[in-house]
């Protein structure tokens, strides 16, 4: 397991808020506080292994790295997680429980690499921090209304009706995010902008 880098800053106040990100080769974690999108530290990790056997001390290294452990997370006030895929029924974010961890399971097979990561991270936490509240923001969130006939593929109605095959749309939040501050540089409404937005991953 890799340090890839660590940002601290000092801390202030009480309330905390950590982010985790469980991708396919890392898990990123952030800690802030509400309403201040600057963290007060951040740590990405390497798997080096299978990330879902690892997660439970990969979730401990990070924990440690941006001060959210031991006697620190009696200031956590919520966990958010990224997710990359939930489905067809999960697009907005969704507070962590029986019914949504079920619905991640079932839609495991629609991104074989980021869903069960994702889910070995967020189980680890529940055994590690079970009376923090978990919530889950899905990366299919920002297309999840396209229209019909940009999100249908030609293929049989049953595909789409039983395997859920469909344009889902991806890196939802990235390109949230990335087009909100181009309108923000361009000095426009993001409703006007027509512009093509590259995610860079690992």
């Amino acid at each position: 397991m890799g340090l890839a880098r660590v940002t601290r800053v000092t801390r202030h106040g009480r309330d905390r808020i950590l982010v985790l990100n469980a991708g396919s080769s890392t898990l990123k974690a952030s800690l802030l506080r509400p309403a201040d999108p600057t963290p007060i530290a951040a740590v990405t990790l390497d798997w080096s292994g299978d990330p879902v056997e690892r997660a439970a001390a990969v979730l401990e290294a990070a924990l440690a790295a941006v001060g959210a452990g031991d006697g620190d997370a009696s200031r956590l006030i919520g966990i958010g997680h990224r997710v990359v895929h939930g489905g067809p029924d999960l697009v907005r974010p969704t507070v962590i429980g029986v019914s949504s961890l079920a619905a991640l399971h079932r839609v495991v097979t629609l991104a074989p690499l980021h869903l069960p990561p994702a889910l070995a991270i967020i189980e680890a936490v529940r055994g590690r921090l079970p009376d923090v509240r978990q919530v889950a923001c899905f990366d299919t969130a920002f297309h999840a209304r396209l229209p019909a006939t940009a999100r249908r593929y030609p293929v049989p109605d049953a595909w789409t009706a039983d395997l859920g095959i469909r344009r889902y749309g991806f890196h939802g939040l990235s390109v949230d995010w990335a087009t909100g501050r181009a309108a923000d540089l361009l000095a426009t409404d993001r409703r006007r902008l027509r512009v093509v937005v590259a995610h860079l991953g690992a």
